[in-house]
């Protein structure tokens, strides 16, 4: 039976999970190198990062398949691996999750920009196409990190046909306020963009610190009549010593829960620089504010 979005929000926020980047990069992930590769070179450290994450308390997880569309695994000459990756992505995360979380598999942007002439839709249409179907045996797909909207679109058809829910995500980093996308696409025109193409669930995920997510959700919130998605970065990052910094503490993080979900937030998470240090620390958050809100 298809996961019911409703059922699952029913009872309040969902604690999603952070970053798997620099959690590889941790693990011993060479800067620059494929982290999606790794679901069959060295699929026991993509599990223990999963698996830090439903020991934290998340109650989803994503799948290790953030680049694993042909496009971008061309770049590393994995593309003939391409669903190979994806369907272990899912394998193994389902391994770490048990019966503890669910899981919800990531598509993200090609690297390509339409508009510049970098793709055809065709070729984007075929590579999420195919990218979705090796997904398929995920509870849900998670469009995430799009900076172009027809890009998300087209992105969000191929998972819709799976007939699995499909959540939609853009960046908002850019403009004189940090709320428009790269193509200079507002929350609201987001969201009902989103909407009409079919998604299940609208969100934002990157592109800035946790404080100015919540004007965001708001704004996405107040466009669509979908339940949001929040994945905020851990801050701006700094560059210290060669390496990117983030400032913004585990606790310091969560406690922007509150003013996400009176914002409209259904599912929280976190993106660059989060651990499961902050995830924990959002659902011990999300667990205190839910047993103050009256029972109705």
């Amino acid at each position: 039976m298809p996961l019911s979005i409703e059922k699952l929000i029913a009872d309040g926020p969902v604690v999603t999970d952070g970053a798997w980047g620099t959690e590889f990069q941790a693990r011993g992930l060479a800067v620059g190198d494929s982290p999606d590769t790794w679901n069959l070179s060295n699929p026991d450290q993509v599990i223990a990062v999963a698996q830090a994450y439903v020991d934290a308390g998340s109650q989803i997880i994503l799948t290790n398949t953030f680049g694993a569309n042909r496009l971008r695994l061309e770049e590393s000459g994995a593309a003939k691996n391409t669903v190979e990756i994806n369907q272990a992505g899912v394998e193994l995360s389902r391994r770490a999750a048990g019966d503890q979380a669910l899981v919800f598999a990531s598509m993200g942007a090609s690297g390509k920009i339409l508009m510049m002439g970098d793709t055809r839709e065709e070729d984007l249409q075929a590579a999420f196409e195919e990218q979705a179907q090796a997904l398929s045996k995920a509870d849900a797909i998670v469009v995430e990190t799009m900076s172009e909207l027809d890009e998300a679109r087209i992105a969000v058809s191929a998972a819709r046909a799976t007939g699995l829910p499909v959540v939609a995500c853009m960046v908002f980093d850019s403009g004189a306020n940090n709320d428009r996308t790269m193509m200079g696409v507002t929350p609201e025109e987001t969201a009902e963009a989103l909407t009409k193409a079919g998604a299940d669930v609208i969100g934002a995920n990157c592109g800035q610190g946790v404080a100015g997510f919540v004007a965001i959700c708001e704004r996405l919130h107040s466009a669509t009549d979908r339940p949001i998605w929040i994945k905020a970065n851990a801050g701006t990052p700094e560059l210290v010593d060669g390496e990117l910094v983030y400032r913004t503490s585990p606790d310091e993080f969560a406690a922007y829960a509150g003013n996400l979900m009176a914002a409209g937030a259904n599912f929280i998470g976190g993106c660059c620089g989060t651990n499961p240090e902050f995830i924990r620390a959002l659902r011990k958050e999300v667990s205190r504010l839910e047993k103050l809100i009256p029972p109705t």
